[in-house]
């Protein structure tokens, strides 16, 4: 019998949690959401089976729930938002495929992230795949979560060098692929981003 998890257990997990939450007026990875620190929630919610890392920056280490990961990285330089903390996660991986998200994102499971392991692997060429979705007629590229082969750090580097700190800016160049997503993942709000104190007000009411 084929092992649904086996899949994930040979990914690594990468969280994002090293951006200042200037509108939050705190650390992201500082936050609670249902009255626990949120990086245990998004742990227990993802329930990861294989290798994780935190990926924090200097002067935000060890936020509440750290613990909760097999290994804490730190971006070796700071102020260089996510593409930066992508290329430390890609550094620090013991795997072929690593799976990201942000700290900020609440809402996405082990579901989403097994469905880009699968399509990712369907791509033998593909370096890093990233969803694309539209509502109301507009088409958008949704850069977490996302899924990478290590070989991406070349790619990842490239654009740190030129001052390119957006994940967007990955896709659409070689290698690296959008899939579209699955409609359901709109009504589970997958995309759900905690930005502002009233993000999260919000997003208690909805629990």
């Amino acid at each position: 019998m084929n092992d649904p998890f086996s899949q994930l257990r040979a990914a690594t997990l990468a969280v994002l949690a090293g951006g200042a939450g200037r509108r939050m007026g705190r650390p992201k990875s500082f936050m609670e959401i249902g009255g626990q620190p949120i990086l245990i929630a998004l742990a227990d919610r993802l329930r990861w089976p294989g290798p994780s890392l935190l990926v924090s920056s200097p002067g935000r280490e060890c936020p509440p729930g750290a613990d909760q990961f097999g290994r804490e990285v730190v971006d070796a330089v700071a102020e260089e938002g996510p593409m930066r903390g992508l290329l430390t996660a890609l550094e620090n991986s013991t795997t072929d495929i690593i799976v990201v998200v942000t700290v900020d994102m609440p809402n996405v499971a082990g579901e989403q992230l097994g469905w880009l392991i699968s399509r990712l692997a369907e791509r033998p060429g593909c370096l890093g795949l990233a969803t694309s979705r539209a509502t109301d007629s507009k088409a958008f590229t949704e850069p977490f979560p996302s899924a990478y082969r290590r070989a991406a750090r070349e790619a990842v580097t490239s654009c740190l060098s030129r001052g390119e700190l957006s994940v967007h800016r990955l896709f659409g160049g070689a290698g690296f692929e959008l899939a579209a997503a699955p409609l359901a993942w709109e009504s589970l709000r997958v995309w759900t981003n905690l930005n502002t104190p009233a993000d999260v007000s919000d997003f208690k009411g909805d629990r």
